[in-house]
């Protein structure tokens, strides 16, 4: 009767030993039971923590105001591929170049209903004269406290003489409300195809 004991005994302390430092197959089935039971991305989770944006999940719900006046809210825009592209500042030459390619194939995102938001840490009042000395018809958005890059996961850069910049990256996020695909680099001379071929909609020639 003792040997018997004696070999269970030591039987459950290499079990509790392995559950410890995370190498038993038990600790492991044990960690996968909630992910296995976790609803689908398409369904009502909730979004996941600021900063962990992946694809296939829903982005950290945002809501802010353009500087044309206009609220954007992510609880409203349901139903509709929405772009939020992160530029380093107004009227630098990258910059220039993707929002206008951007504003070139304008009339094909806008009719399909295409809600593009180009986000940078830039006052309003840059914002405005951007938009109007290049006649850009969507929306721009001032993050000068770089929350909006941060709740996404956009890096950010410290340069002399200009100050602290959000790096050129985009989000897309389908109509079903997860996000499609992550630009953490970017052309700004393609993107605007790059962007109208995520959406399905064709890239310009």
């Amino acid at each position: 009767m003792l040997p018997r004991m004696r070999s269970v005994l030591v039987c459950v302390c290499v079990f509790v030993a392995c559950g410890a430092c995370g190498g038993s197959s038990a600790s492991s089935a044990t960690t996968s039971a909630p992910i296995a039971s976790a609803p689908p991305a398409s369904s009502s989770a909730p979004a996941i923590a600021n900063g962990d944006v992946v694809v296939g999940h829903p982005p950290p719900a945002f809501s802010f105001t353009a500087s044309d006046g206009t609220k954007i809210d992510s609880a409203d825009l349901r139903g509709k591929p929405v772009v939020l592209y992160f530029y380093p500042k107004d009227e630098t030459p990258g910059c220039t170049t993707e929002a206008c390619a951007f504003r070139d194939e304008w009339d094909k995102l806008q009719k399909s209903g295409v809600v593009l938001v180009g986000i940078s840490a830039d006052t309003d009042d840059s914002h405005r004269a951007f938009a109007a000395h290049h006649n850009l018809p969507f929306h721009l958005v001032s993050d000068t406290s770089l929350a909006i890059a941060k709740k996404f996961g956009v890096e950010t850069k410290q340069i002399d003489k200009i100050g602290t910049i959000e790096m050129r990256q985009t989000i897309v996020i389908g109509k079903d409300g997860n996000v499609l695909k992550i630009y953490r680099s970017v052309d700004p001379s393609k993107h605007a195809a790059e962007i109208e071929s995520d959406l399905g909609l064709g890239g310009s020639a």
